[in-house]
């Protein structure tokens, strides 16, 4: 497949606009809130590279987007190293505490409700986050902490200006709020609103305890004291050892192809880059682009490989070091012929389970696994960044619920996440809770690579719509020959294996009532009147393998920016 048909689709526009495909000659980020983008600009601008960029960004995310990640949050960076020709996973990925066992979310004898579970303090893990940066800054690096946390801090010291997302949030999700939390985001009992001014000193105390004692002060110093304190005041059953042994890691990625494309993502436990991956092997013969880009034919294919893919990343997905994942058999062209034969035009099937893997994996007994159907938070945030050498950082973080637990730590600003509601509650599963295990995510910051030379990186927040968005991104990108702006915007659909289907305002009438005949019931992604009704909130730039011209595109959920550099950084 020839790019210059790609990349002759793609146009430059007005700097900074996320309504249109920016474009830069020389570095380029892209966030869900524009100042962020522009303290990650500004680091580029002064010499960083894409590793610099992304921790002051991940820094101001904090304050700029507390809801959904922040100091109490984990995540992945997926990195490349243009020198080196090298790509890399840092991965913070949030580990469950050692007290954990598998039945931390029943209650005398009775599995908690879902809403029950994301508020519990048991629900908190070890935050990776800052760990992860810690590694990043160390192994990638250049910049002096100060310089990448100084902008954060003077972020939260100055009025920030509360924009559409904070408002939406606070509308939707004040019920998840704990005490100190309210004092932030609904100061005096009132909630913010769009165009109100907050100063959040407290995340400024957090930031400057970092600046001072370095990131260890989050899991050896003083905002770990204050983590312990809050969770044994709440309930929970995270200890200062808990904190102290947490560790990040460098990890090898797990590669997925696409016809002529290579793509690298986080390994599991991470789950979304293995659904990703198989859903577009699934794909892959049917010639999606021979089905227009609104018909019916296109979401319906869409959505039944979707169930495929997510039926057997909730089976199979667990962590590795305490299962075996049967990833030969997983990704074999038979075993994938065996699930597509499941697709088809005359209806949509009732059932979809994990298929078996096993008969296609050498020297492997196999187990009957149960399948993890709970529901889980919908929220994260990704942000990536691409520095005038090439190198590559494509970031995803998460609280996992909206608000996280709702806890946050008093004098400091910051919620703790929820991300143990990430495993299967009920005992059984390949993801059962347990103490130091890492629970399954739908994180997918994706680096995509067209004759071994970086093409692409996209990723988005959404929990398992996580896989629809990216896919989706891709193909309208690649098959459709979509300036990359449109190719975000483009109406995106999302369908679990239980047969809850959210799509996005853009279906037309003729394609709606084919859905609902072959029995799809269409649910509406969550929105308010002020809203369109979007999913996930995807942030993406592309790479032209031969000139280096970048291009960058912000979805609209949120009120972020691409921002490409036009001029030479300082050297």
């Amino acid at each position: 497949m020839s790019l210059e048909d790609i990349f002759n689709k793609q146009k430059t526009a007005t700097e900074g606009s996320n309504e249109h495909t920016v474009s830069g000659n020389y570095g380029m980020v892209s966030s869900p809130i524009h100042e962020v983008s522009e303290i990650g600009e500004e680091v580029l601008k002064d010499g960083g590279n894409a590793i610099d960029a992304i921790i002051a960004m991940q820094f101001a995310l904090g304050p700029a987007e507390g809801m959904n990640t922040g100091i109490g949050a984990g995540g992945f960076i997926m990195y490349y190293d243009s020198e080196k020709n090298e790509t890399k996973v840092v991965n913070g990925h949030t580990q469950a505490p050692e007290a954990v066992k598998p039945d931390i979310f029943y209650e005398n004898g009775e599995l908690m409700s879902f809403d029950d579970r994301t508020m519990s303090p048991r629900s908190v893990g070890v935050p990776g986050s800052t760990k992860m940066l810690e590694l990043a800054h160390e192994r990638y690096g250049s910049m002096p902490l100060e310089r990448l946390v100084d902008p954060a801090i003077k972020l939260a010291e100055e009025e920030f200006r509360v924009n559409s997302l904070w408002e939406r949030t606070i509308d939707l999700f004040e019920h998840r709020l704990g005490d100190e939390a309210k004092k932030i985001y609904m100061p005096n009992g009132t909630k913010l609103k769009e165009g109100d001014t907050i100063r959040q000193t407290d995340y400024a105390r957090a930031l400057k305890a970092i600046r001072k004692e370095g990131f260890k002060s989050v899991y050896e110093g003083e905002i770990a004291n204050a983590i312990i304190e809050t969770l044994q005041e709440e309930g929970g059953i995270m200890t200062k050892k808990d904190l102290e042994s947490y560790e990040a890691a460098i990890d090898n990625p797990l590669w997925g192809s696409y016809k002529e494309f290579d793509f690298a993502f986080p390994s599991p436990p991470n789950g979304g880059g293995f659904a990703v991956s198989q859903l577009l092997k699934i794909l892959e013969p049917l010639e999606i682009s021979q089905y227009d880009i609104k018909s019916w034919k296109k979401y319906h294919l869409l959505a039944e490989s979707m169930r495929l893919a997510i039926a057997d990343q909730q089976t199979y997905m667990g962590d590795p070091n305490s299962v075996d994942i049967p990833m030969e058999g997983l990704f074999n062209d038979e075993y994938l012929e065996e699930r597509r034969k499941l697709l088809n035009f005359d209806f949509r099937r009732e059932e979809i389970k994990g298929g078996n893997p096993y008969k296609y994996q050498k020297g492997a007994a196999g187990r009957e696994m149960k399948q993890d159907t709970s529901e889980k938070g919908m929220e994260t945030t990704h942000f990536t960044a691409v520095d005038r050498w090439g190198n590559i950082a494509a970031c995803t973080t998460s609280l996992e619920r909206m608000f996280g637990s709702g806890i946050m730590v008093p004098g400091y600003g910051f919620v703790l996440n929820n991300d143990l509601t990430d495993f299967s509650p009920e005992p059984g599963s390949a993801n059962e809770p347990n103490g130091k295990k890492y629970a399954v995510s739908s994180k997918a910051p994706t680096i995509v690579y067209h004759d071994d030379k970086p093409f692409f990186t996209l990723g988005s927040p959404g929990a398992s719509t996580i896989v629809g968005s990216v896919v989706q991104v891709f193909l309208h990108l690649v098959e459709y020959k979509m300036d990359l702006r449109e190719a975000v915007a483009e109406t995106r659909i999302f369908n679990n294996p239980d047969l809850s289907m959210e799509w996005e305002d853009g279906i037309n009438d003729e394609a709606m009532k084919k859905l609902k005949e072959l029995g799809y019931e269409l649910n509406r992604s969550f929105k308010t009147q002020t809203a369109d009704v979007r999913i996930g909130d995807v942030q993406a730039i592309l790479i032209d393998p031969k000139t280096g011209k970048l291009y960058g595109a912000a979805d609209s959920p949120r009120p972020g920016a691409a921002i490409g550099l036009t001029e030479p950084p300082a050297e």
